[in-house]
């Protein structure tokens, strides 16, 4: 039976650089050609559907078409769409060892934890969003401005975060930032300055939020985790700290939610201690079997710092972030964002705002929620046909999973994805130096392939799983 592009196992990431992008795209196949990633009869997407996952024009990817089947590397019949010629197979000196070498970066799928599927960014209504907002831009919105952030972006975020989120907000409160990291880089610029020393963070977490808390001068010691989310409610743990850096909603990694008992301990520990939470809602917005929990924020404004970004519900490249921020904290903050770093881009703040007022977020949003549902559930029945050993742990949400391994074989399932095609990232990539071994667990990231990628990323990861 034929390949289908779904199915043929490599997704083309194309770097184009000075040649074109129709010259890129044309040299990008043949390499596939060449190298066997594409092999004879192999069916390609439609023009309309591979220029949506590059985004270029359409037109780009029908002309590539084109010559490539006048060059003879591609046919093309109607009603049985492009496909790859048939041709003479390369001479392989050694094919054994030719097909045991791991594959290129770049060359395979990427089921690592962190990114949305970027092919289904809202271009047309960003454009149209841009467009309205930048033709009702006064002229001040070029200049420098201002380190708080542009107020129309800052009034929509206040509305929008009460609504969907149930965070306590208002205009005043908002610092807009380039993304969390650089949100959390200012805060820990500014509890340096306040005398904090230690700010907790969770046994399993993102190293480079931790990374950046240690270059600001600050300790990192780890809170106990489990299946109810970090033990908030031990003194032991949190003897020393000034603030602690949670993910109440879904913890990442482990995707568990803070249980209600320990977010309410974890407030009472800041008001008692007068420390700080420092929430990240990093995809609080996307839960699958029941509404979104709300906020920890909401428990006490003045003790906990609401930390969001469009990097998951729309795309990182975007670089917008917004901390609501305690009274007091404001201007620190601003202050601290001004020596370096005096306004994130009016033109997108300006954009998201517009965004967001005109509806077409929460139809973005509500969108995404049911890709990434679809996704998990197909990985979810996946696995319980192909490696039903393997169980899902963790809550239906967020843009990650996780899936439990038997002991001591985390290390080679990724060395043997490797040699695959397919990166993956297994739960110790994310424990904390001082938190114990607890178990193997692959953390498998289902948002980040197109959808034309996805069905080919799901079955070779179930070709690896023990």
């Amino acid at each position: 039976m034929m390949d289908s592009w779904a199915t043929f196992g490599a997704d083309l990431h194309l770097e184009p650089v000075g040649q074109g992008l129709r010259s890129g795209l044309m040299e990008a196949l043949r390499e596939a050609v060449r190298t066997g990633r594409l092999t004879p009869g192999t069916r390609l997407p439609s023009s309309r559907v591979l220029a949506a996952d590059l985004g270029v024009a359409r037109n780009t990817v029908a002309d590539a078409y084109t010559e490539l089947v006048a060059e003879g590397w591609l046919t093309a019949r109607q009603g049985s769409g492009t496909r790859v010629a048939q041709r003479s197979a390369p001479r392989r000196t050694d094919p054994a060892a030719a097909r045991s070498r791991p594959v290129r970066p770049g060359a395979g799928y990427n089921l690592r934890p962190g990114l949305p599927d970027l092919s289904a960014f809202p271009r047309t209504a960003w454009l149209k969003a841009a467009r309205k907002a930048l033709t009702a831009a006064p002229d001040e919105a070029f200049g420098y401005g201002d380190p708080h952030g542009r107020v129309e972006l800052r009034t929509v975020l206040a509305e929008y975060l009460a609504r969907a989120r149930g965070v306590y907000a208002d205009p005043e409160r908002i610092v807009i930032c380039s993304g969390f990291a650089h949100g959390l880089t200012l805060l820990g610029r500014v509890l340096r300055q306040r005398r904090v020393r230690e700010i907790a963070v969770e046994s399993y977490h993102l190293d480079l939020h931790t990374n950046l808390l240690t270059d600001a001068g600050l300790r990192t010691p780890c809170l106990p985790l489990d299946e109810h989310g970090s033990r908030t409610g031990e003194p032991a743990a949190m003897r020393g700290a000034g603030a602690v850096l949670l993910t109440p909603a879904h913890q990442f990694p482990t995707g568990v939610p803070l249980h209600p008992d320990r977010r309410a301990a974890a407030v009472d520990w800041a008001r008692s201690t007068g420390g700080l939470i420092l929430e990240d809602d990093y995809d609080g917005e996307f839960r699958y079997d029941r509404q979104p929990v709300g906020a920890l924020q909401g428990l006490d404004p003045e003790r906990v710092v609401y930390l969001g970004t469009a990097s998951k519900s729309l795309a990182p490249g975007l670089r917008l972030g917004w901390m609501v921020l305690p009274r007091s904290l404001v201007g620190e903050v601003v202050a601290a964002k001004g020596v370096s770093d005096w306004m994130s881009g009016s033109p997108d703040q300006l954009t998201l705002a517009e965004f967001i007022a005109s509806g077409a977020y929460d139809r973005h949003v509500r969108s995404m929620r049911l890709r990434y549902r679809r996704r998990r559930d197909q990985l979810v029945a996946a696995l319980a046909e192909r490696a039903p050993g393997i169980e899902v742990s963790g809550i239906a949400a967020g843009l990650h999973a996780v899936l439990e391994l038997p002991p001591g074989a985390e290390r080679s399932v990724i060395q043997a994805a490797a040699f695959q095609g397919l990166a993956l990232d297994g739960l110790a990539r994310y424990r904390h130096p001082d938190a114990p071994a607890a178990r193997d667990a692959l953390v498998i990231g289902y948002g980040s392939p197109s959808e034309s990628a996805w069905t080919g990323a799901l079955d070779a990861l179930c070709r690896v799983l023990p």
